[in-house]
C-alpha cells in the first residue's frame, strides 16, 4: 500500500523510510518508529493500517535497510546499541515530522519497544509534535525528563515486562502527574510486544483494545 521514500533529516542528510498515504489531501500525519528488529513488515503494516484510518504514516528506517530475524535478539540488541537515540529524535524523527507537515496540519507519533523509547524522547525533544503514543518502551533516564515533555501522551505498557517494569511505569506516571502533563498511562495483562501479530507474544484482545485507544487519541489531538 505504501512506498519507500527518502526524506531529509533535520541536519539535511537523506534518510530512507516507508510512507503510506491516506486517501485524502492534507491528512494528519503520524510518525511510526520500529521495534529493535528493524523496519519489517510489522511496522510497514502499522503504517498501512493508519493510512486506512485516515493518516499519512511515515516510518523512518533507522537501520538503513537491515532487518533482524525475530529469533536473533543478540543481533537486534547490537543494532539498537549502534543508534544514538538523541540523534534519532533530533534529526530523524524531527525530519520526518517536518516532512509530513508539508501537507499535514498536525503530526503525531507512535512507536513500539525501542520505538516506544524513541517516541517518549521525541515527545520531549521535537516541538512540532502534536501528540505521542509510546508502546512498552522507555528511554534512558539520562536523556529523559518528564518535566520537559509538552505534547499530550498516551502510553501503553505490559504488566509482565522487565523493562520497563511495572514499578518503573508507576514512577513515570507519578512524574507526569507532578508536572501537570496531559498523559494517559494504560497497562495490559499481556506480554511485551503484545501488538506484534507476527510473534507468539501477540495478544489479540489487548492489541485490539490498545489500537482503539490509539485511534481515539489521534483523533482527539490531530484529527
Amino acid at each position: 500500500m505504501g512506498t519507500r521514500i527518502s526524506f531529509p533529516r533535520t541536519d539535511g542528510k537523506p534518510t530512507a523510510g516507508y510512507l503510506a498515504k491516506a486517501g485524502k489531501d492534507h491528512a494528519p500525519g503520524v510518525v511510526v518508529i520500529q521495534e529493535w528488529w528493524g523496519m519489517n513488515e510489522q511496522i510497514t503494516g502499522i503504517c498501512d493500517r493508519l493510512a486506512l484510518a485516515g493518516y499519512d504514516a511515515l516510518a523512518p528506517d533507522l537501520y538503513a535497510g537491515t532487518v533482524v530475524a525475530y529469533h536473533d535478539s543478540a543481533a537486534a540488541e547490537k543494532e539498537m546499541r549502534s543508534l544514538n537515540f538523541k540523534d534519532v529524535a533530533d534529526n530523524v524523527v524531527r525530519g520526518a515530522v517536518l516532512y509530513l507537515k508539508k501537507s499535514s496540519p498536525k503530526v503525531g507519533m507512535t512507536g513500539f519497544c525501542m520505538g516506544g523509547a524513541v517516541t517518549l524522547l521525541s515527545a520531549q525533544d521535537v516541538p512540532e509534535l502534536s501528540c505521542a503514543a509510546p508502546f512498552y518502551g522507555m528511554p534512558p533516564a539520562a536523556l529523559f525528563s518528564a518535566s520537559k515533555v509538552k505534547a499530550p501522551l498516551q502510553c501503553h505498557f505490559s504488566n509482565t515486562d522487565d523493562y520497563p517494569s511495572p514499578a518503573q511505569v508507576d514512577q513515570m506516571e507519578r512524574d507526569f502527574k507532578s508536572t501537570g502533563l496531559k498523559a494517559e498511562v494504560f497497562r495490559y495483562d499481556a506480554d511485551h510486544a503484545f501488538m506484534n501479530e507476527q510473534r507468539d507474544h501477540h495478544d489479540r484482545k489487548a492489541a485490539e483494545l490498545a489500537w482503539g485507544r490509539l485511534l481515539g487519541f489521534l483523533k482527539q489531538h490531530i484529527g
